[in-house]
């Protein structure tokens, strides 16, 4: 038998307080609220863009992320363009969000496809980033793609 074509479903993040992320996912990432549910501590939201889910929020966490435990390395969203990507990067900077690097950066040097790399308020490493554009722009970690060790 041939396996299927499997294509990304959607992501599922553990949160430590549903209210914050769901306002960051919301504002931050232009991300409409798709549905909710549950109480006390164990919540949920559902994220995503055009009616289609993409990311799931469950708050039943009590630490805050680490690149030191396996799991998770880091959540990508693709854009059409740099300009889109300089657009999100406006909006999180007026929220204070952390990045790991100043501006957008290539993912590699020679590399056209680059964007921004942030994390949400659990730490949780993000990515905004667009296929073409980056030809140009600074690449933190040389040929090692940018994405690895940010």
């Amino acid at each position: 038998m041939t396996a299927p074509a499997l294509a990304t479903g959607h992501i599922g993040l553990n949160v430590t307080d549903l209210d914050r992320s769901v306002d960051f996912y919301r504002r931050a990432l232009g991300l409409e609220e798709l549905g909710a549910g549950g109480e006390g501590g164990q919540r949920f939201a559902f994220f995503g863009a055009q009616g289609k889910l993409q990311v799931t929020l469950w708050q039943q966490s009590d630490g805050e992320f680490s690149a030191k435990t396996p799991g998770l390395h880091h959540l990508s969203f693709q854009v059409d363009s740099i300009e889109q990507v300089r657009a999100v990067e406006s909006v999180l900077k007026e929220l204070r969000v952390t990045f790991a690097h100043d501006g957008v950066v290539a993912h590699g040097e020679g590399v056209a496809s680059g964007g921004i790399f942030f994390t949400d308020p659990d730490g949780i490493r993000l990515e905004v980033y667009a296929p073409t554009g980056a030809e140009h722009a600074p690449a933190p970690s040389g040929a090692a793609p940018t994405c690895g060790f940010f």
